[in-house]
């Protein structure tokens, strides 16, 4: 048997091996292959900030946080997410150990409100490095992982239906996608309602057609274009209300005639999706760690969701294959995940961040194996797409 000083020596060890002894932030700006248009914003290229998380032990553990066009989704943006890791988060977590998480999301919201991005990039560099250190996947950190695949949608954004049409003929041909996002909001209700009936025609008997609003519309609005999309056969309607009027939303989905309502920007923290469910405001919730703060919260809001009988979907912010790997980590452990994900981001992208992408095949993208994330960064990516 260990004697006790050898039991205290054997935990100072692992204190220090695991103690975080860097943390460094890193802006870049990937090109994406089209146009991604939402109904506030449009991007060319994708905005994303590297957290790179060093321990004592000289692991590296990485995470990654998404925006959309700045500011516009959500209040922060990759310069707002590194300045606040640089001269807040950062200094408050040195020293501490990378496997605590709780303990870490403890004091990461004493050094700064909110700022869930910048703490869910900082979050999954942490579940890298201590997966990485016990040769662990960051699923098996989470509890395990009940899938290794899912059901992967692909988003079209471009707002010219020719475009689309051809986009979604390629990727059905390709068996890369079956189901389909639709963004709109963009335009006037009438000219997405006609664009919306040329991707039905040309889409509906190949494919499943969702649509997201992105906070476009208001009640009375929703309440005359939704029966419209019903008889287009749409499955499902993201976020078609702004995000605090929850109350509407309740009152929308309680119509006859209404697609099932996804609830997205509305749903930032646990007590946000209790809100959603006493409300009977939506069917399914989008889980983004850039809004639940990191794995940690995302599960939070998972359980709240799941014990209101409330389905699961993945969303992304196009995140790459760093970003959308921490996703699948955190998915592949959840009892059911019944809409499946939509994190396509690595396509979109002319280049990714890593030495291996992420895979997708059979409509499908697959949990990458090996400890931690199970993705690599490539320091030579890092380099020419960082921001000067």
């Amino acid at each position: 048997m260990l004697a006790k000083n050898q039991i205290h020596d054997a935990a100072d060890s692992a204190h220090s091996d695991l103690a975080i002894a860097a943390i460094r932030a890193t802006i870049v700006d990937v090109p994406t292959v089209r146009k991604h248009k939402l109904s506030q914003t449009s991007v060319t290229a994708q905005s994303y900030v590297i957290v790179q998380v060093r321990l004592e032990n000289g692991v590296e553990g990485i995470g990654e946080a998404a925006t959309l066009g700045g500011p516009r989704w959500s209040e922060e943006s990759v310069e707002g997410i590194k300045a606040t890791i640089d001269a807040y988060l950062a200094p408050a977590l040195i020293g501490h150990r990378a496997d605590r998480f709780v303990t870490a999301g403890f004091v990461l919201d004493a050094a700064a409100k909110r700022n869930n991005a910048a703490k869910a990039a900082i979050e999954t560099a942490l579940f890298d490095a201590a997966g990485k250190t016990l040769g662990l996947p960051v699923a098996a950190l989470l509890g395990g992982a009940v899938r290794t695949s899912l059901p992967v949608l692909w988003t079209l954004a471009s707002g010219d239906p020719d475009q689309e049409i051809a986009e979604a003929g390629a990727k059905l041909d390709a068996r890369l996608h079956h189901t389909f996002k639709i963004k709109i909001g963009a335009q006037a209700p009438e000219a997405d309602l006609a664009r919306l009936a040329r991707l039905s025609a040309a889409l509906a008997d190949r494919a499943t057609l969702i649509v997201d609003a992105n906070q476009a519309w208001d009640e009375t609005t929703a309440r005359r274009c939704l029966p419209r999309l019903a008889d287009l056969g749409i499955a499902l309607v993201e976020q078609p209300l702004p995000a605090w009027n929850i109350a509407g939303m309740g009152r929308l989905r309680a119509r006859d005639g209404v697609p099932p309502l996804l609830a997205d920007e509305c749903v930032f923290t646990p007590h946000d999706m209790l809100a959603v469910a006493q409300a009977a405001a939506a069917d399914a919730v989008s889980l983004k760690l850039v809004k639940h703060g990191g794995l940690v919260g995302l599960r939070k809001v998972a359980a709240v969701a799941e014990a209101a009988g409330i389905g699961l979907y993945g969303g992304c912010l196009l995140e790459s294959s760093i970003g959308a790997a921490a996703h699948l980590h955190a998915f592949a452990g959840l009892r059911d995940l019944a809409w499946g994900c939509e994190h396509f981001g690595p396509q979109i992208l002319t280049d990714d961040l890593v030495t291996e992408p992420l895979r997708f095949h059979d409509c499908a993208v697959h949990l990458p194996a090996g400890a931690g994330l199970g993705v690599t960064l490539d320091p030579d990516k890092l380099r020419h797409y960082a921001r000067s």
